[in-house]
C-alpha cells in the first residue's frame, strides 16, 4: 500500500509541481520503484505518479510539433507513450538525469508516429529512413553545386548504390497522393485527373481472342499445333518453316492458310 508521503503526493496537483522540485520528487519515486516488485498494485501506483509528475516533458515535446496536421490530443498520447517506456527502461544507478534520458526516447517516440502515419500509402520504413537521408543530403550537395545533384552524385555522396537512391527517390512519391477528382491542371475546361488517366489497351481483346482460342487449337492435329507453335511462338519465316518440316513454301502457305481460316471461324460472328 502507499506510504502517507504518497498519499499526500497524490492528493497534490501533480501539474502544478516546479520542474525543480519534480525532478528531486522523481529521483525519490525511481529510488522506491527499485525496490518494489513489478506487477505489485504499489508498484503501478508509483510509476504512474512518476508518469503524472513527468507529464511536462510530455508537452515540452509535442510543442516542438505544433506546425503538423495531426491532432495535438494524438501526438501528446503518443508522447506519453514515449514516457512511460523511458520510466520503465530508467536505471538511476547510472547517474543520468531522468530529464536527460527521457526526451530523446519522447522525441523518438512522436518522430516515428509522424513517420507511420504521415505516409499517403504504406512503404517500408527502411525506405522512410533513406527518404529523409536522400532530403538531407541532397539540400546539403544543392546549397555547395548550385544545382539540383543528380542519381551518381546522391550515390556517391552517401556511399549508395545507385539502384538504391533511384529506390528512395521513388519512395517519396508515396508521401502524398493526389485525388482523381482534382482539377485537371493545364486546361481551361473543368476536367478531372480521372479524365487524363488511362488508355484504350486494345491488346486487351487479343487476350479475350487468344482465352477463346485455346480449346479450339488443342483440338487441332498435332502438326498443325506445331506449324502455330514455329510461325508464332519461334516468330520463323514461311520458308524456315518449310526447311524444317522438308516440305515446300507453297505447301506450308496453304496449311497456314487453312489453319487461320479455322481459328478464324470461331471468333467471326456466324
Amino acid at each position: 500500500m502507499p506510504s502517507p508521503a504518497a498519499d499526500n503526493l497524490a492528493s497534490a496537483d501533480l501539474s502544478s509541481i516546479a520542474p525543480a522540485d519534480a525532478r528531486v520528487l522523481s529521483k525519490t519515486l525511481f529510488a522506491r520503484l527499485d525496490a518494489l516488485e513489478e506487477g505489485t498494485a504499489e508498484y503501478s501506483y508509483v510509476r504512474n505518479t512518476l508518469v503524472e509528475l513527468n507529464l511536462a516533458l510530455v508537452h515540452f515535446a509535442a510543442r516542438q510539433f505544433h506546425s503538423r496536421t495531426e491532432s495535438a490530443e494524438d501526438v501528446l498520447q503518443v508522447g506519453t507513450i514515449g514516457l512511460i517506456k523511458a520510466i520503465n527502461r530508467f536505471d538511476p544507478s547510472h547517474g543520468v538525469e531522468f530529464v536527460t534520458f527521457a526526451l530523446p526516447t519522447i522525441f523518438g517516440e512522436i518522430k516515428r508516429f509522424f513517420r507511420d502515419t504521415t505516409w499517403a500509402l504504406r512503404v517500408p520504413r527502411r525506405l522512410k529512413e533513406l527518404r529523409l537521408t536522400l532530403d538531407k543530403a541532397t539540400a546539403d550537395l544543392e546549397q555547395c553545386l548550385g544545382r539540383p545533384p543528380t542519381v551518381a552524385e546522391l550515390s556517391t555522396h552517401l556511399h549508395l548504390d545507385a539502384e538504391e537512391v533511384l529506390e528512395g527517390l521513388g519512395a517519396a512519391n508515396s508521401y502524398n497522393t493526389l485525388s482523381l477528382d482534382a482539377p485537371f491542371e493545364g486546361t481551361d475546361r473543368d476536367d478531372a485527373l480521372a479524365d487524363h488517366v488511362g488508355f484504350e489497351d486494345h491488346d486487351l481483346e487479343l487476350v479475350e481472342e487468344l482465352t477463346t482460342l485455346q480449346p479450339v487449337i488443342a483440338a487441332l492435329p498435332e502438326r498443325d499445333r506445331k506449324i502455330l507453335a514455329i510461325r508464332f511462338g519461334r516468330e520463323m519465316t514461311q520458308r524456315e518453316i518449310a526447311d524444317e518440316l522438308g516440305v515446300s513454301q507453297m505447301h506450308v502457305s496453304r496449311l497456314l492458310a487453312r489453319i487461320l481460316a479455322k481459328l478464324r471461324s470461331h471468333l467471326t460472328p456466324q
